[in-house]
């Protein structure tokens, strides 16, 4: 519904959202494109300020800042990578059994000649870093559940990173073959979790968005 958001925390210095699939996490070029989170938060709440993007396709946990001075301190916690971040995603094949972890170590920059997509490149990339743990099958035949905890935020990172290893996302609209045995309306990544200190506080805070998938 237009103009609607789920709120899953807020106090006088910040909002941590739920942003659903196929949502602008800001406005893109064009009048088709001006209906996002931020705006429809700023109507609400026109304090409201932008510290990090998903991608419109991912859903998940989202925060903004309610004064220039939380934005910057939530910028720099992300700069600093203290903030902690874990995504669900269901992958094509078979990755491991539950429990697998492993670390994808590649560079990743964006594709130039075919924007909006990244990929891996050794000569100009820039360094990534991906976590991955199997949570078992996924909710198809041939599909695994993976827990991934990017220590890195480059576009696109644990679509190219899973795709890197030859398990695209399902229903990465961008990635996965057109060929592929399973498909879905989304694609299915998630931002489940945020653990950081609160920017004022400095109380530990961690949040959970509910699976959707």
């Amino acid at each position: 519904m237009s103009g609607a958001f789920n709120v899953i925390y807020e106090d006088e210095h910040l909002l941590v959202l739920d942003k659903p699939s196929g949502l602008l996490s800001i406005p893109g070029r064009g009048p088709d494109k001006q209906d996002c989170l931020l705006a429809r938060v700023q109507a609400a709440h026109p304090e409201t300020l932008l510290v990090h993007r998903l991608d419109m396709a991912t859903s998940g946990l989202l925060i903004m800042a309610r004064s220039p001075q939380v934005q910057k301190q939530l910028g720099q916690c992300f700069e600093k990578r203290g903030i902690l971040k874990h995504y669900q995603a269901v992958v094509l094949g078979n990755m491991g059994s539950e429990g697998d972890t492993g670390l994808i170590d590649l560079p990743v920059r964006i594709d130039w000649l075919n924007r909006p997509r990244s990929i891996i490149c050794h000569q100009n990339g820039k360094p990534s870093q991906t976590r991955w743990t199997s949570l078992g099958a996924g909710p198809w035949p041939g599909t695994t559940r993976l827990l991934l905890e990017p220590h890195t935020g480059r576009t696109h990172q644990l679509r190219v990173h899973t795709l890197a290893l030859g398990h695209a996302i399902v229903g990465d609209p961008l990635y996965a073959p057109e060929d592929a045995p399973v498909t879905s309306t989304r694609l299915l990544l998630h931002a489940w979790q945020l653990q950081l200190p609160h920017p004022v506080t400095g109380i530990a805070m961690h949040w959970q968005a509910p699976m959707p998938f």
